[in-house]
């Protein structure tokens, strides 16, 4: 019994000084990893006359409540979203519980778009569309992605950046779990 607590005690010492020792030689602070979301704005209504730029849906409106909730204990210190209806009523209740003003960005530079969050160095949400948001993952990880089916909602990328000489991105794919409630 003793000398397992020995080996415990050696195995904890032997582990704290390893991470110390990673992080001293990494010399990475939190300053230095930052996250970059990237989702597609929420379902749009199709029964308006304004087929190129509609509004959510009731479910769109709905899932970007959701999406507030979701982000609540996420730090996000800037919030993006293009010029289109659909995608500021996604970034809307987001920006409203953050505090923090939607700034729009242009889809058609995603490269510079990217370069430029990259820069920033910030956590950050990007409201997007199908053929943007995965792209703009792509482009921030170095990797080729096509576009999105524009049957798909649930989707949230995020990059994960670690700065340095050359920032290292690592990217996971999130999926929201939400359900529209329709009243009959």
């Amino acid at each position: 019994m003793k000398l397992l607590s020995v080996l415990l005690y050696v195995l904890v010492g032997w582990i704290m000084f390893s991470s110390f020792n990673l992080a001293a030689q990494t010399n990475q602070t939190d300053s230095d990893i930052y996250t970059i979301y990237m989702l597609r704005h929420a379902e749009k209504a199709t029964d308006t006359a304004d087929k190129r730029n509609p509004p959510l849906s009731e479910c769109g409106l709905q899932r970007a409540q959701s999406l507030s909730t979701m982000f609540q204990a996420v730090d996000i210190d800037t919030i993006y979203s293009t010029d289109y209806l659909r995608t500021q009523m996604t970034a809307k209740p987001v920006s409203q519980d953050k505090g923090l003003k939607v700034v729009s960005y242009n889809p058609r530079e995603l490269a510079s778009f990217a370069k430029q969050l990259i820069q920033n160095k910030q956590n950050t949400l990007v409201v997007g569309h199908s053929n943007t948001t995965n792209v703009l993952a792509g482009y921030l990880t170095g990797k080729a992605l096509a576009q999105i089916d524009e049957t798909i909602y649930d989707r949230v990328y995020q990059v994960t950046l670690v700065d340095g000489t050359k920032p290292k991105a690592k990217l996971q794919l999130l999926h929201q779990t939400f359900s529209c409630y329709q009243p009959l």
